[in-house]
């Protein structure tokens, strides 16, 4: 079996222990990714000592406002806000996407000291293919859940 076959086998395996809730399913997650992510790039060991650290902090801090942009839109519906409050959390909601752009810019200003540009770009396409596999796999999952209803 082809070495970029094992991630991708053990990434859907462990997609389908979805069905459990809480911070488990966010642990496992974050694991496939890193082993896709590794597969992907072919760190060496030593780029790989550099790279993470560094990833894992921003990744850290992109949570942290990906947690926080989820609060303020889910507090209230645009419904029941008034125009003053919907213009409020518009300018909070665009904030926190200028700090994302921030931390984007971070993260491939420090990795380019520990990798070449080639392998930031392919841990761009990566995190995108990852995100895609993940979405289409809880898609298939709800869709599962839902015939069994």
């Amino acid at each position: 079996m082809s070495k970029k076959l094992i991630p991708i086998l053990v990434l859907l395996i462990s997609l389908s222990g979805f069905a459990q809730r809480g911070g488990k399913m966010n642990e496992r997650i974050k694991a496939q990714k890193t082993a896709f992510i590794t597969e992907k790039l072919d760190l060496s060991v030593d780029e790989a000592a550099k790279f993470w650290p560094i990833y894992n902090e921003i990744e850290s801090k992109k949570e942290e406002l990906r947690k926080k942009s989820s609060l303020k839109r889910k507090a209230k519906g645009p419904d029941d806000l008034t125009e003053k409050e919907a213009k409020a959390l518009l300018n909070e909601m665009l904030d926190i996407e200028d700090k994302k752009h921030k931390l984007n810019r971070e993260l491939v200003s420090k990795l380019s000291n520990v990798i070449s540009s080639k392998k930031i770009m392919r841990l761009m396409r990566a995190e995108r293919e990852f995100d895609r596999r993940l979405l289409k796999r809880l898609k298939e999952m709800r869709g599962k859940r839902e015939k069994k209803e």
